[in-house]
């Protein structure tokens, strides 16, 4: 058969229903789509660790093609309230400031400053409830093959990726082992120093006083004070179509093993088995010493049925050592992708505590009733009733009348003082 027989013989072919050519994108999109398996595991000193799995989650109501997941660990402390009420609001949080009708791309880069209002807004509401407990979140969107982690405090989520990179995608808000946390909390009006003991020079860890919380951020813990800020650090990365495997665990694991000891404790093993198997080892390490609990999380080829066994590479390659350096010029908006380190591209990461940095400047105007929208807790309120982000005159000389995001007088009133810009108080009245 010659050349101009076949190309006569695909002339004749029928043309494709446009409904299957649909049908065989969408079965090329699920397959392209990763499988997310997970597994869990605790042991408890003090019950006072909370996990949240959320895996039918979806952008659109009633489109399975918009599916993500989320997967977070709360660690109270003082009591279980905070961590309680941490679990049953911050997605709903969040996910209310996001714009409607964002597609996919779009909706993930909304996504981290959706994580800093959701997660100001939750610590607002939960101290509007007058209770002094606290909880450490760590709090991890998975949609596609992009990771969204938010986090404060120091439970942990380390990404151990293909070829056996093993990288962190949080960062401890230790007082002992962060440096530019004490000097904001002393900036902010706080004292930082350890437990005198019968007129000893300090011992144990560095602590934040009043309160001797050991953590510069957390959602709660009032008793403390407004230095002790929610305000997440955020992190992005994209996973290559060779998938990675998620650690997100309370500090009972990581005062056991290092990240690098956790990841190569459970590689090659099913999810659910590998959690049991990182408890297990951080029980043998040094026992039961602190709640403990563990989340698995592969994201995986659609035909894979366990995140591979690799041999271990490099560490921490996606680890910054400028913790709240942004990354190129655009890290509030989360648009521009950063970096690439082997399989893992870095889309975002951003860890100030200022808002004035996290909000961006946008000030979303109803045309028809004229109300502002509070960047934080997503009230409509008038002009009259807040201020913008930025300090200054409340209407600029330009013709928008706010300099940044606005804000209600309330969640103003937070800011305020979280960056000690008014006397610490109690609980916030409603």
């Amino acid at each position: 058969m010659n050349q101009k027989e076949v190309f006569k013989m695909k002339q004749k072919q029928p043309p494709v229903p446009l409904g299957t050519l649909i049908c065989r994108e969408l079965r090329n999109e699920k397959v392209t789509k990763p499988n997310v398996k997970f597994g869990q595991a605790a042991l408890a000193k003090k019950g006072e660790d909370l996990f949240f799995i959320k895996s039918d989650c979806q952008r659109v109501p009633g489109n399975p093609s918009t599916s993500f997941s989320v997967f977070a660990i709360f660690d109270g402390h003082n009591g279980t309230s905070a961590a309680i009420f941490a679990k049953e609001n911050l997605l709903n949080n969040v996910l209310s400031a996001i714009p409607q009708g964002l597609g996919r791309e779009p909706w993930l880069q909304a996504l981290p400053r959706a994580l800093v209002a959701g997660f100001v807004k939750t610590d607002i509401e939960f101290q509007q409830r007058g209770e002094t407990s606290g909880t450490t979140v760590t709090f991890v969107v998975i949609d596609d093959w992009t990771v969204t982690v938010a986090s404060v405090g120091d439970s942990r989520c380390i990404l151990d990726a293909q070829g056996g990179i093993v990288s962190l995608l949080t960062v401890d808000h230790r007082l002992e082992e962060n440096a530019e946390e004490r000097e904001r909390v002393t900036a902010s009006g706080g004292e930082v120093g350890r437990l005198n003991v019968y007129g000893s020079n300090g011992v144990g860890p560095l602590r934040c006083w009043p309160g001797g919380l050991c953590l510069s951020r957390s959602i709660g813990d009032t008793d403390v004070g407004e230095f002790i800020v929610p305000v997440p650090h955020v992190k992005q990365v994209k996973l290559s179509n060779a998938g990675g495997r998620l650690i997100i665990a309370s500090d009972g694991i990581w005062d056991a093993l290092s990240s690098d000891m956790a990841a190569q404790t459970c590689r090659g093993l099913p999810a659910e088995l590998a959690a049991k198997v990182v408890v297990k080892e951080a029980l043998r390490s040094r026992g039961l010493k602190d709640d403990t609990t563990c989340l698995i999380v592969d994201i995986i080829p659609h035909d894979h049925l366990i995140f591979p066994q690799t041999p271990k590479k490099k560490q921490n390659l996606l680890n910054p050592l400028l913790i709240f350096g942004k990354r190129s010029q655009c890290s509030t908006k989360g648009a521009n992708k950063s970096s690439v380190v082997g399989d893992v591209e870095e889309l975002f990461e951003e860890g100030s505590a200022m808002l004035a940095e996290r909000l961006g400047k946008d000030s979303p105007l109803d045309s028809n009733s004229g109300l502002f929208r509070c960047a934080i807790c997503q009230a409509d309120q008038s002009s009259s009733e807040g201020l913008s982000v930025n300090s200054g005159p409340v209407f600029s000389p330009a013709s928008k009348p706010w300099a940044g995001p606005f804000l209600c007088d309330s969640c103003r009133r937070k800011k305020d003082a979280m960056e000690g810009k008014r006397p610490i108080g109690h609980a916030i009245t409603a």
